[in-house]
């Protein structure tokens, strides 16, 4: 039997939209960025070449490393929050909350994307100040004001205003779709709440939670607004230093360098997530 090795075109043309749209705005901006490296800047302009000074400049200096690092730190931690914050409630609704009740909390954790996450995070200076909200209420019970504003627990609280509400719905699609009766099973058994959720349901939602990490931290990773306007610039995470190193000289081919290594970063972060989210578990 002989197969058949003619293209389909047919499936080729409803696939071309796609294809082309990747091509002109993913791989396209991807390539230039890649070549844009190379340049050099003279007299505050770029001029192809294919000189690897930039990589050697950014590679070689101690201010790219401790942002780097400092960068893949604290979107790490935003990550650990955001997860732990999220897992009750998503508990809460996969299992505890009826379904009209999930439907209309997921519906209202999707409204915040609505509106700009630039006011929403302008929105927290008047909850953090030293004047603010926050302060005030704490200063009934007699403690503060603290300093929340320009430190690192300022950025995590933007952080999870751009992230939470989507670690939330991915927690709880992931754990609503669990098979009750091996719940059911588990309590059954004499499984205690704990032991459950750590050996029942953890492993059994364990897709949808290392994807909810994934985006918890890609998106923690490549933020600008809260490290810039809450976290103060402390500490620059990358995409800070990408601004910082078009500003000095127009050193746009060095902030090149720095993308590529963001996005390699991110690439590897998300390629190794999903090898563990959807691994099997070996046979004993």
């Amino acid at each position: 039997m002989t197969r058949n090795t003619k293209p389909d075109f047919y499936a080729l043309s409803w696939r071309l939209p796609i294809i082309i749209w990747q091509a002109l705005f993913f791989l396209g901006p991807i390539v230039f960025m890649i070549a844009m490296s190379f340049f050099l800047v003279k007299n505050y302009r770029m001029t192809e070449a294919f000189e690897f000074v930039n990589w050697g400049r950014m590679m070689t200096r101690g201010y790219f490393w401790d942002s780097y690092w400092h960068t893949i730190w604290i979107a790490s931690l935003s990550t650990l929050c955001g997860m732990l914050i999220a897992f009750p409630v998503a508990y809460t609704l996969a299992f505890r909350a009826s379904e009209n009740t999930r439907r209309m909390a997921i519906f209202l954790l999707i409204i915040p994307f609505f509106t700009s996450y630039l006011v929403r995070t302008f929105s927290w200076f008047v909850i953090l100040s030293e004047s603010g909200v926050l302060n005030a209420m704490l200063g009934w019970v007699g403690l503060g004001p603290y300093t929340m504003l320009n430190t690192t627990f300022g950025t995590l609280v933007g952080y999870m205003t751009l992230t939470l509400p989507l670690v939330v719905i991915l927690q709880t699609l992931a754990m609503a779709n669990i098979d009750r009766s091996l719940v059911e099973a588990a309590h059954n058994l004499g499984c205690k709440p704990l032991q459950t959720i750590w050996r029942v349901i953890l492993p059994l939602a364990k897709t949808g939670m290392i994807v909810a990490a994934v985006f918890c931290f890609i998106l923690s990773f490549g933020d600008f607004v809260a490290p810039f306007y809450l976290g103060g610039s402390q500490d620059p995470t990358l995409p800070i230093l990408i601004i910082d190193t078009t500003k000095s000289g127009q050193q746009w081919p060095r902030a090149a360098v720095v993308a590529i290594m963001m996005m390699l970063t991110l690439f590897a972060v998300a390629f190794a997530g999903i090898a563990l989210a959807y691994r099997k578990r070996a046979m004993s």
